[in-house]
């Protein structure tokens, strides 16, 4: 254990010009030069030289330079001086250096992004893939996504829930469940904590959270995994009309403070986030399809929108941000709203520089509709009792919608691919690390 302990962060050295300073953290990079031997230390905070000229450092010091490699971890007490040459206009003159822990060679990756490396391979050395500046400036931003979901909807009274996510039906019907032996049961991974936020709702009102969810589907796309985070919103007394507005409210103010929180890190990636301009477009799901048709999409009504065509009606549209409504009710789960018309459902999509990030519906609160409607998809209602009956006590109408967290990661940093914006992804080639 070292004798020193930390005393500033490379982020606060321009407040500690000409004063010592005790610095922690790791080996960057390292260049031993004739008169002069230079260290990169990095921290939590960033990157700042540690420069070592043989007239002003001991012997000592200059000898253990030279032992370093990429990703040691040191302590180095100094002093901090002002420089023309190095980057941060700032530099530390060494008076001690400790090795804390020596890393192995080689490495299995370089952190400093000097040479292309697959992603494969950084996920299979994620905890080194971090310390890249890339992989850290994306994951900052991520976890301000997250501050400022919490803090948006603390700020406006919802209540923060935690739904199960070990359930003994489907949330959503359909087969792409992950299975597994509950004591003498079976059980599953839950898909959605949809059933579980609406029963919240209904007492609390205003209920919101954050969650892991499962699908078993064979997925081998750059959109999808087996296991993603959602940040979900129920709220009764609420069409779908009045959480579109809420998710469209919170959609800008998160690009807003990312924007101005997360500056260093988009400027790192190369990003730029456009501000939103208040009400989105709706559009409605047969004028999609109809445009994406005039304009040589082979889609019909009735089908999907492909991740293709989601960025083709962005880019006619020529929208940052927008929703799809009126979809036809046999598009979407069995707890839709239908519209009196009997085809379509109270229900939208959120498309977010030419990917849904968000879905959502005004949800059917009458248990004799719900069991209808349960029954047309396919599902046994004695599968849902414990659901339909949470209604036939006083349950206002209620809707609420889903944000995918790495989907808007994906968006807002620009990458292609959901694994890159995913800390330990889970698809069906990967279980570990």
């Amino acid at each position: 254990m070292s004798h020193l302990k930390r005393t500033a962060l490379t982020s606060e050295l321009k407040d500690h010009i000409d004063r010592e300073v005790v610095l922690a953290g790791w080996v960057h990079d390292v260049r031993v030069l004739g008169g002069i031997s230079f260290i990169l230390l990095r921290d939590m905070a960033g990157i700042v030289q540690v420069t070592a000229p043989k007239a002003k450092v001991s012997p000592d010091i200059l000898k253990e330079i030279t032992t370093l490699h990429q990703e040691d971890v040191i302590m180095v007490k100094g002093k901090v001086v002002s420089s023309k040459i190095a980057k941060k206009g700032i530099e530390v003159i060494p008076e001690q250096l400790e090795v804390v822990n020596r890393a192995e060679t080689p490495l299995p990756l370089d952190p400093r992004g000097v040479q292309n490396t697959l992603l494969e391979t950084r996920l299979n050395w994620r905890f080194l893939d971090f310390r890249s500046e890339e992989s850290n400036a994306i994951f900052k931003v991520q976890s301000a996504i997250l501050r400022t979901f919490r803090e948006f909807f603390a700020a406006r009274h919802y209540v923060e829930i935690q739904p199960p996510v070990i359930i003994a039906s489907a949330s959503e019907g359909g087969a792409e469940l992950f299975s597994l032996k509950y004591f003498e049961k079976d059980a599953y991974l839950a898909q959605s904590p949809q059933l579980y936020k609406q029963m919240c709702a209904i007492s609390f009102e205003k209920v919101c959270t954050i969650l892991p969810v499962f699908r078993a589907e064979k997925f081998e796309q750059p959109t999808h995994l087996n296991e993603v985070r959602q940040m979900d919103i129920e709220q009764a007394f609420s069409t779908d009309e009045d959480v579109m507005k809420v998710l469209e409210e919170f959609l800008a103010e998160c690009i807003t403070t990312i924007t101005m929180s997360c500056n260093e890190e988009l400027e790192k990636i190369g990003q730029k986030l456009e501000p939103l301009h208040l009400p989105l477009k709706r559009m409605q799901y047969r004028d999609a399809i109809e445009l994406l048709r005039e304009n040589g999409e082979d889609i019909q009504v009735g089908n999907d929108f492909s991740k293709t065509q989601e960025n083709r009606l962005s880019q006619l549209l020529k929208e940052e941000a927008f929703f799809i409504v009126g979809w036809p009710s046999e598009q979407k789960a069995f707890y839709a709203m239908p519209n009196q018309d009997g085809k379509t459902s109270r229900a939208f999509d959120l498309i977010y520089r030419g990917l849904e990030i968000a879905s959502g519906t005004q949800r059917i609160h009458v248990p004799a509709l719900l069991i209808q409607q349960l029954k047309s998809k396919g599902l046994n209602p004695e599968n849902f009792k414990f659901y339909i009956d949470s209604f036939r006590y006083g349950a206002p109408p209620h809707a609420g919608w889903s944000i995918g967290l790495e989907r808007l990661t994906m968006k807002m940093t620009g990458r292609e691919n959901i694994r890159e914006t995913t800390m330990f992804p889970r698809d069906r080639n990967r279980l570990s690390p």
